[in-house]
Order: C-alpha cells, then sequence, then structure tokens
C-alpha cells in the first residue's frame, strides 16, 4: 500500500483531500471553526460529497475528532478518494458518500488531540438537555497523577505510577474513571468542555443538508490509538436493533462490532459522535461504528497524553520538554513505522469499501438474507 497518502501536516492533508475530491467530480464544502493554523492558515472542517441520488443510502466517513489520529484517518479518506473507481464495482449513483475531514482542524493541525479549548471533542457532543458537568467516580481521585500542575520531568517514573494505577483499581474501572468524559477540569485530560463546541454548531447546522433524504446511513469514524497494533474494532457507543446487529453480522462477521465497554477495547462514553448521531438522526435508520485501529499499550498512549497535556499548559512551546512530548504523542496515534502505516492504511481502505458494497447489496442496515455454502 502507498504510504505517501500520509500527509505531513493538517494544510498539506487539507489540500491533497480537496484536490482529490475535485477530481472525481464530487460537492467541496468548507467550514471555518475561526482559529488559525501554525502558518496562518484558516482552519477548517471540509465536507465532500460525491452524486447520488436524494434518497440514496448514505455512508459518511470522519476524520479526525481527535486531531492527531486525523494523519491516519486523513489517507484513508485521500487513499479512498483515490482508489474509487477500484474499490467500488458499482453505479457510484447507487449510493451516496459523505467525507468529513478534520471534524477537529485546530487538533490536527496543532498537533494536540482537543481542541483550542482544551475540549474532547468526542466527549462535547452531549444531547440537548445533557449539563455539561460531573466526571466519572474516580476521576477526582487520579487527577493528581493524570493533570499535574507543572512541566513533566525526565525522571519521574510515569508508565510506573501508571501501572500501579492499573494494578490497584483495575484495568476497566481505570479506563471507565479516566476516559468516559469529565466536565470539572478544563485543563485536564477528556474535557468534554463547558458548552457546546464550534464543531458542535456546525454538525448540527449542516448535518441534515449533508445527508439530503437518505433514509439509511451508516457511519465510520476513523480512529487510532486503541486496542493491538495494527489491528483493528469497530466500537459502537449506542444500542443496535436486532436487524441492525444482523446486518453487521452479515456484512462484517459474526460479533464484528463491539460495544464501547470498559471490559472490552473501549469504554463507555458521554457527549460521543455515535451517541450524538443515533438522537440527532432518529428519523433515518443510523448505524454507527468507530473504527479504532491499535497502535501502542494503553499506559504508553496515557503517558503521552499526559506529558502533552502537562506542557502545552505548563511548559513553553520552544523547551525541549515540549517538543518531545509533542513528537511522542503523535507517534502514538499515527506511528512513523512504515509497515504499521502500509498495512492500516490497506485494512482501512478495504473497510470502506465494504461498508459502500454493503449499503448497495442491502441498502438500510437492517437483516439481510443468508445463503447456505
Amino acid at each position: 500500500m502507498n504510504t505517501t497518502w500520509f500527509s505531513g501536516d493538517y494544510a498539506s492533508a487539507r489540500s491533497r483531500f480537496r484536490a482529490a475530491a475535485n477530481e472525481i467530480g464530487w460537492v467541496l464544502e468548507s467550514h471555518s471553526i475561526d482559529r488559525k493554523g501554525p502558518n496562518g492558515e484558516d482552519l477548517t472542517i471540509d465536507v465532500a460529497m460525491s452524486p447520488g441520488i436524494k434518497k440514496s443510502p448514505t455512508l459518511l466517513v470522519s476524520s479526525g475528532i481527535h486531531g492527531a489520529e486525523g494523519f491516519f484517518g486523513a489517507a484513508v479518506q485521500l487513499g479512498t478518494l483515490h482508489q474509487w473507481a477500484s474499490l467500488f464495482k458499482h453505479d457510484s449513483s447507487a449510493i451516496r458518500c459523505v467525507m468529513l475531514h478534520a471534524v477537529n482542524p485546530f487538533g490536527f493541525a496543532w498537533g494536540r488531540r482537543v481542541n483550542e479549548e482544551n475540549v474532547d471533542l468526542n466527549r462535547n457532543l452531549l444531547q440537548t438537555g445533557d449539563a455539561f458537568s460531573g466526571s466519572p467516580a474516580g476521576y477526582t481521585d487520579l487527577d493528581a497523577l493524570l493533570n499535574p500542575r507543572r512541566v513533566p520531568s525526565r525522571w519521574e517514573p510515569v508508565r510506573f505510577k501508571i501501572m500501579m494505577a492499573i494494578i490497584r483499581y483495575g484495568m476497566p474501572a481505570l479506563k471507565q474513571a479516566v476516559a468516559s468524559g469529565q466536565y470539572d477540569y478544563p485543563k485536564g485530560l477528556f474535557y468534554g468542555g463547558n458548552k457546546p463546541s464550534r464543531t458542535s454548531e456546525i454538525l448540527n447546522e449542516h448535518i441534515d443538508r449533508w445527508l439530503d433524504d437518505s433514509e439509511s446511513v451508516f457511519h465510520l469514524d476513523l480512529h487510532t490509538g486503541l486496542g493491538r497494533w495494527g489491528s483493528y474494532r469497530l466500537l459502537i457507543d449506542h444500542p443496535l436493533s436486532t436487524p441492525q446487529q444482523d446486518w453487521s453480522n452479515c456484512h462484517f462477521g459474526a460479533n464484528s462490532f463491539e460495544s464501547c465497554s470498559a471490559e472490552g477495547t473501549a469504554y463507555a462514553t458521554r457527549g460521543s459522535f455515535g451517541l450524538w448521531g443515533s438522537a440527532r438522526l432518529k428519523s433515518r435508520s443510523y448505524l454507527y461504528a468507530a473504527a479504532e485501529f491499535g497502535t501502542y499499550k494503553a499506559p504508553v498512549v496515557l503517558a503521552a497524553l499526559r506529558a502533552e497535556n502537562q506542557c502545552y499548559h505548563w511548559g513553553r512551546k520552544e523547551d525541549r520538554a515540549t517538543v518531545q512530548a509533542k513528537e511522542q504523542l503523535l507517534e502514538v496515534f499515527c506511528p512513523r513505522s512504515n509497515s504499521w502505516r502500509s498495512h492500516v492504511l490497506d485494512e482501512g481502505i478495504q473497510l470502506v469499501g465494504r461498508a459502500a458494497n454493503s449499503l448497495v447489496n442491502d441498502r438500510t442496515p437492517c437483516a439481510c438474507e443468508r445463503t447456505s455454502n
């Protein structure tokens, strides 16, 4: 697989995405978040939409809601656009495809997982009436470990401390306490914000128009950082109906979708993309899956998040510790390994193709007929 689909920065990823979509005749939109990138460039969520019948089933593919993870997601989107003809062996009007590029353009451009207000956007999409307040049980007890109010020390045994916390609390309880979303520590990890973000406003304003009259939507949200190196899991954070479970088993294999629980690969969250979509698009048949591609082990990823967050709030951007923390954060979410990049890119593009073909064959995420071998 051609690893050159990976871009070196947000600006080049955006330019290549737009050029590739324009080349195959897709409709393009840009929505500014009113922030600037490292070179003064406007930061935007870019949307590419394929031609298609208004009521055709829609494949929605999103990247970069966790900014630093956008390098992988953007590469899959770019590779898919370039391989459209070979991947989708059918009339492209049979389905619609909508690609959301860099849902968190600030984090993508500045090498953070969060946005300009330290908000984890996958914890910010709360449903109407939900309060931006509260923390998981146990987060307060872990605050000193997760969010030191100082720059990181090279001599601090961070991974040892994390391993001791795992031993004390157990991995399922620790994951749920740390990562499910908190709203009380604005400079802390996994902060969900105190109001809807600019990204949330853009999604709410435009999602119905992007999907047009499509009655069924399959949403693939591209992520990295959880799970075994180079492998992926399809994680869901909203309940599946029996027909949807049958449909997923039919097209992606038995038990291919894993619920977001602390006992599995991920954890249950508040304010996530899938929960928002299932509520916001409840008049349609909507099925969400976070395609989570594994990199490093959880303690390594958490240590990198912790160090980058410390440096961002308590350090200086020119300090060596800050530069190293930024490099390590990008490494844990988009490893430099050519073998990892080649493998996950191939897997990611194949996954998008399989998702598109599943909609062509059954058109609605529902039960499908099975034939015996």
